[in-house]
């Protein structure tokens, strides 16, 4: 869930930037046990949670797929859109039924190559987003996979 340490990117931008992403926003909805997206497909939009929960998840070969973090209110729910392949690293479900703006990460790219303020604005907070849950991930499979206390020993 979005905290001091992991504000969400709306609230990180400068206001003309947060503004700008606001108007080509559209509202959406998922049901409980929606699969928003799949590892490894194409990732054309993103979206700011409002309401709900959605789960990450890693495909693990020959198990279940392994939950990573657990995302709600205010949080970014998709990076890969912004950066080449353009493919999900991970796979998304609803937890809940949730609420978000979707937005149109073609749109959002082009506009960020056209004002480059506002691009480095979005590419410097969405990599804030990713370094953040990169480093939860690391957390979360080391308690999952490694030797007991790994997680926490450093």
């Amino acid at each position: 869930m979005t905290t001091a340490t992991t504000i969400g990117l709306l609230e990180a931008l400068p206001p003309q930037a947060r503004e700008r992403l606001t108007q080509l926003g559209r509202e959406v909805s998922f049901p409980a046990g929606a699969r928003i997206f799949e590892e490894g497909q194409r990732a054309d939009r993103f979206w700011i949670i409002h309401t709900g929960s959605v789960s990450l998840d890693l495909h693990v070969p020959g198990r279940q797929a392994a939950v990573l973090e657990s995302l709600g209110h205010g949080d970014l729910l998709g990076w890969s859109w912004l950066f080449p392949p353009y493919s999900w690293h991970l796979g998304a479900q609803a937890q809940s039924p949730v609420r978000a703006v979707e937005y149109d990460a073609t749109i959002v790219r082009a506009l960020c190559e056209a004002d480059p303020a506002f691009g480095r604005a979005v590419s410097r907070r969405v990599a804030e987003i990713v370094a953040h849950r990169l480093l939860q991930t690391r957390t979360r499979l080391l308690d999952l996979y490694g030797p007991a206390g790994s997680a926490t020993a450093r």
